[in-house]
């Protein structure tokens, strides 16, 4: 049986994503700051399955607790890191600021070291970040919220260069959603928010075919371009 862990599978993106690994035949390890949730998750997939709970933002604990469920597990191939949190701080409240880099940053990159030595020593496997297409500009509304996730597409992009000079058939993709139907999606005016479930059910489609990048769902490419392509004046002036 083909195995994975999703780190951050209580709900959302990460909670699909294991409904959809767990239906296509894989043993799937579970892990989330919510217990409960995961136990509830557990009962619903179709496959077996391993919970830990585990919280990012406490990076040496979780890359510990992360190494124990691989073990525990004997091995994965497919590691997916879809925690994350986000919150609007036009006040530039510090408390939030401090918040989302522990988890976003920190956490992000312990998790995602701990899955590469693991992939390293196995000599194969599948890492899978859950970016964001506020990875590509900076943001008034929410700066270390958008900051992180350029850390998360630029950290994943570095161990995908360091894993080409190992020549190891380790995959590294960097998914970046745009809003999807979830608690991350905030603020007002917003457009083309996409169902959590066609969000992830695109995702799976990327990690089968080992993309390197993808952009969720399709159509946000098109603003992602835009994006990229905006002078700065006009960028400041939205």
């Amino acid at each position: 049986m083909k195995s994975a862990i999703v780190i951050g599978a209580s709900s959302g993106i990460g909670k699909e994503l294991a409904k959809l690994l767990s239906k296509n035949g894989y043993r799937v390890g579970l892990t989330a700051r919510r217990y409960d949730l995961l136990t509830s998750l557990q009962q619903e997939l179709p496959h077996p399955s391993v919970i830990k709970k585990m919280d990012v933002s406490q990076a040496s604990d979780a890359m510990h607790q992360l190494n124990e469920l691989i073990n525990e597990m004997q091995g994965v191939e497919l590691i997916i890191i879809s925690a994350g949190i986000g919150a609007i701080n036009l006040e530039l409240d510090w408390q939030k600021e401090a918040d989302t880099i522990e988890t976003n940053v920190i956490g992000f990159a312990a998790v995602a070291n701990a899955a590469i030595r693991h992939f390293t020593q196995r000599g194969y496997g599948h890492l899978v970040g859950i970016s964001s297409l506020a990875a590509l500009r900076g943001s008034d509304a929410s700066p270390a919220y958008y900051a992180s996730k350029a850390f998360e597409s630029n950290y994943l992009q570095g161990l995908r260069k360091k894993m080409a000079k190992l020549h190891l058939p380790i995959t590294i993709t960097d998914v970046q959603p745009g809003l999807v139907d979830t608690a991350m999606a905030q603020g007002e005016g917003l457009f083309w928010v996409a169902p959590v479930g066609k969000a992830a059910q695109q995702i799976y489609g990327a990690i089968s075919k080992k993309k390197e990048h993808v952009y969720v769902t399709k159509r946000w490419r098109l603003i992602a371009w835009l994006i990229k392509a905006m002078p700065a004046s006009l960028y400041n002036k939205m």
